[in-house]
């Protein structure tokens, strides 16, 4: 049964509410957390669990992901839950002249940000990551870069968050919000009403639908990644691996539409590899299809050849909040006294989920926060 008040009122259950729930647990505030679907059945179950420094555009965006890529190690133990987190290091794989390029100054701008990063010959890639292919040009390289499962990291956060009070409740649509004076007062669902003043919309891809409720625009859409994942086999890749193409495309949306895919791998715990992806503006499809796959496929044995004996058995997609500027929409709207952004972390939000958390997290309890929320908010969008 739903409480019929709450302090705070957390929309959405990924991986961007759950971190929240746990960290105003940390602050003494314990919140309810609603999600119309299944818990972390959305774009945090439908994702690869890298957690790369080296895609972050340097500026306040690689800021956070420092800081947010050392709270992992603290948060395998604070969390009591399996997470699978693992430092293996990341290779950004080179291909081309023009990729080498752009790379070198990246590494450039990124070590002005403290980032431990160095531009590889082949050869120097390859004694890294054997499976590599010979024909690559090099790779950049930092030992911060990891990896993750998404999925338990979202459980983990959410139990975490249970145990100190919270409150979780799946199926479990939001209806409307009532406002007051330009104020929050409660939150009504299919299952009934919950007062309160504070309402975070963590709710990713469907964030505007949450907006839309009171009259707010919020410029995020769906942005479908399509992956796929081989059979369990022996370890074949030590580290996180990504292309420099795939960089170029989250930067440059034109290089996308132009057929660029790029890839992101990694091998998991199981043995499984998860193989991605795609960048696509295609509504809310989340079906996959058989150029999206062979792109993928095609890309990946260009650059590591190993796989090619390997079975893919599972081809999936997940939809990523995007943004415009490729920053998330962070902290309190000015319009709506209560109402409170979390959401538009595209593929960034499973690296952005501890400092997020704790941003929004001190905000709510009227504390100083790890960064500051200017470059974040919703007004940034609004045209004079």
């Amino acid at each position: 049964m739903l409480p019929r008040k709450a302090d705070v009122i957390i929309i959405g259950a990924g991986v961007i509410g759950a971190s929240i729930a746990y960290h105003l647990t940390r602050e003494n505030i314990q919140a309810v957390v609603l999600d119309k679907k299944e818990i972390a059945t959305g774009s945090s179950s439908a994702c690869e669990g890298l957690l790369l420094l080296q895609s972050k555009k340097p500026g306040i965006h690689l800021d956070m992901a420092l800081d947010s890529i050392r709270r992992f190690p603290a948060l395998v133990q604070e969390l009591d839950h399996p997470i699978e987190y693992e430092n293996k290091g990341g290779l950004v794989v080179i291909e081309t002249e023009e990729e080498l390029d752009a790379m070198q100054l990246f590494v450039e701008k990124q070590k002005k940000h403290s980032v431990d990063v160095s531009l590889l010959s082949t050869e120097q890639a390859r004694q890294k990551e054997p499976a590599l292919s010979e024909n690559i040009i090099g790779a950049t390289f930092s030992p911060l870069d990891s990896q993750v499962n998404p999925i338990l990291l979202t459980l983990g956060f959410l139990g975490a968050a249970q145990k100190a009070g919270a409150k979780v409740f799946a199926n479990t649509a939001v209806r409307a919000i009532e406002l007051t004076a330009g104020r929050v007062t409660a939150v009504n669902t299919d299952r009934g009403k919950i007062e309160t003043s504070v309402v975070i919309n963590a709710a990713g891809t469907f964030a505007p639908e949450i907006g839309a409720l009171i009259n707010l625009t919020i410029p995020i859409k769906p942005r479908r990644g399509q992956i796929l994942v081989t059979e369990a086999t022996a370890p074949v890749l030590k580290r996180c691996i990504l292309s420099a193409m795939y960089i170029a495309a989250k930067f440059n949306p034109q290089i996308a539409e132009a057929g660029g895919v790029g890839f992101a791998v990694e091998q998991t715990s199981n043995g499984n590899i998860l193989i991605g992806s795609t960048r696509e503006f295609v509504g809310f499809d989340k079906h996959t299809t058989y150029e999206g796959i062979q792109n993928i496929a095609s890309t990946i044995l260009r650059v590591i050849p190993g796989l090619e004996n390997l079975h893919v058995i599972r081809a999936f997609a997940g939809l990523r909040p995007y943004t415009p500027d490729g920053l998330p929409i962070l902290g309190k709207v000015e319009s709506i006294d209560g109402f409170i952004m979390a959401a538009g972390h595209e593929g960034d939000g499973i690296t952005l989920a501890p400092v997020t958390g704790a941003m929004i997290a001190k905000l709510v309890a009227a504390e100083e926060a790890p960064f500051p929320f200017n470059d974040f908010r919703l007004e940034r969008f609004s045209t004079a």
